[in-house]
């Protein structure tokens, strides 16, 4: 049978998603996990490859096993078995032909940033961090010139292995509320460390660095160059990865303690 779960981790202390030698990634602790349950080897394939120290509210991976187990035991079983920081938030059957990567339609990342001249105790290492006071208007005019398909170089890391930096960005949407600031971004797919560049680009823009349009220019320069450097993992969050109804996967509980429902 082919499982889809729902994954939510917390990044710190952790090598990110995919499978290092050291085997302290995301991917490492669920295969064992799971193969635990199942008492065979299980190979998890996941929506997206997060970084080391970034977060997911709602990773959504697959796995296939001949084991006949209780759906509650690839939730509670294999959570017994987890990091406190890792947690299966659900396990449903699929088809055959779901793949949690390939049949995703678009995949949302939130960046939080706590803008503030005192750095963050609190949440320290659940959030970016910035000191200097930010112009929210100018940030999101910025942003506006990222909505469509656009070539992403400008914002694609130098490790980044995809064949294409072709990429369309469906929305971008920049909230406050007091002290934090949350970017939300939606995209058939993203490049490598590409919102953790554009957040910073966009913070150069909202501290007066550079004009609104400057976001535009990069876009059409292609170099990763010219852009600021990348912000710091700490606060970034995937949140959100959507699948044709047709597949019915469960939906994800609330979990994020910045989804502001109100601001400016």
């Amino acid at each position: 049978m082919k499982f889809a779960i729902g994954v939510s981790y917390c990044g710190a202390g952790l090598e990110g998603w995919q499978s290092q030698p050291s085997g302290n990634t995301v991917q490492d602790h669920l295969e064992l996990a799971l193969s635990e349950i199942s008492s065979e080897r299980i190979a998890v394939t996941g929506a997206g490859r997060t970084d080391t120290g970034v977060h997911a509210s709602a990773q959504v991976a697959h796995f296939e096993t001949s084991a006949e187990r209780p759906e509650s035991a690839w939730v509670r079983g294999v959570n017994s078995l987890l990091p406190n920081g890792i947690a299966v938030q659900w396990a449903t059957p699929v088809a055959g032909d779901f793949h949690a990567r390939y049949s995703a339609v678009s995949r949302s990342y939130r960046y939080v940033l706590y803008n503030h001249a005192v750095r963050p105790a609190l949440f320290a290492g659940r959030t970016g961090w910035f000191h200097l006071p930010l112009d929210l208007k100018k940030m999101r005019k910025a942003a506006g010139c990222l909505i469509g398909e656009h070539d992403f170089s400008s914002f694609r890391s130098a490790e980044c292995q995809a064949k294409s930096p072709v990429r369309t960005l469906e929305s971008v949407e920049i909230r406050a509320s007091g002290a934090y600031f949350l970017f939300d971004f939606t995209a058939n797919a993203f490049l490598h460390h590409m919102v953790r560049n554009i957040v910073g680009c966009l913070v150069y823009i909202g501290k007066g660095r550079h004009p609104p349009q400057w976001i535009a220019e990069l876009i059409a320069a292609r170099d990763r160059r010219l852009a600021a450097p990348t912000f710091p993992a700490e606060g970034l969050y995937l949140f959100g990865v959507r699948y044709d109804a047709r597949w019915s996967l469960p939906a994800f509980p609330p979990m994020m303690p910045f989804d502001l429902k109100s601001g400016r």
